[in-house]
């Protein structure tokens, strides 16, 4: 019997006790780091990095021992300036990046830097806005920014379905991954995730997310090849986590 699908529901009454305690100690206790990193800014880059990956290992500790969520990674995880192309299915993997990968770069819609103190620390992190309105003036921001900060020695993490996206559901990848990578001419790495069962709803579910990293995919594809590779690996997991939890839709 498949779990609910819809986000709403839980499964039961632990899951409502259990989401409720998350909530509470997640988010309050995100107020002194996001502050903290707020303040560092000026006076302490190192201080203010480990602040932000402290928030996110936070976000991963209350997740496994409020939730019930453990975490499994397969395959390499990459080092260095690469394209790492994730499926996006719930906030679960955009908070939990500063953990999972060595100092991201994040490219991400630009409403988030408009949350107060959170997004000022989300711009000196790294965070690369996306503003689809600009068009190719935006495109063009995009990869010069991008371009610095790979050429720092950093990865460069992107979700190129663009949006979250249900489990059991397939979505076309947004046109500026496949611009990213001829532009900035870096190898890809695709990652199938599965947290959308557990944690895209308002009552979370214990059980374990998995990060599947697939195999690199060099520089310089067509662009109906490389998105087609992506695709393909990024949506890996995706026909077994729709079996065992459900169709939970946006």
């Amino acid at each position: 019997m498949p779990l609910d699908s819809r986000p709403w529901v839980a499964s039961s009454p632990l899951d409502v006790a259990r989401s409720v305690l998350f909530y509470l100690v997640f988010y309050l206790g995100s107020i002194p780091y996001v502050v903290g990193a707020a303040a560092a800014i000026p006076v302490a880059e190192r201080l203010f990095q480990r602040i932000v990956t402290g928030w996110s290992a936070y976000h991963r500790f209350c997740a496994r021992w409020l939730l019930g969520i453990r975490v499994r990674v397969e395959g390499a995880i990459p080092n260095g300036p690469v394209i790492i192309a994730l499926r996006h299915e719930s906030f679960f993997e955009a908070i939990d990046l500063p953990t999972l990968l060595d100092d991201p770069v994040i490219v991400a819609k630009a409403e988030l830097l408009e949350i107060p103190l959170w997004g000022l620390a989300a711009r000196r992190w790294g965070l690369i806005a996306v503003r689809r309105e600009d068009g190719a003036k935006a495109l063009r921001a995009m990869v010069a920014e991008a371009r610095a900060r790979t050429a720092a020695g950093r990865p460069l993490a992107i979700f190129p379905e663009g949006t979250r996206v249900a489990v059991g559901r397939e979505a076309e990848l947004q046109s500026g991954f496949a611009a990213l990578y001829k532009l900035l001419g870096l190898p890809v790495v695709p990652v199938a995730i599965d947290s959308g069962r557990l944690y895209h709803r308002w009552f979370k579910r214990p059980g374990t997310v998995t990060y599947r990293f697939g195999e690199t995919i060099p520089a310089g594809l067509p662009r109906a090849e490389i998105e087609a590779r992506v695709k393909t690996a990024i949506t890996a997991l995706n026909r077994g986590s729709a079996r065992e939890g459900g169709d939970l839709r946006q």
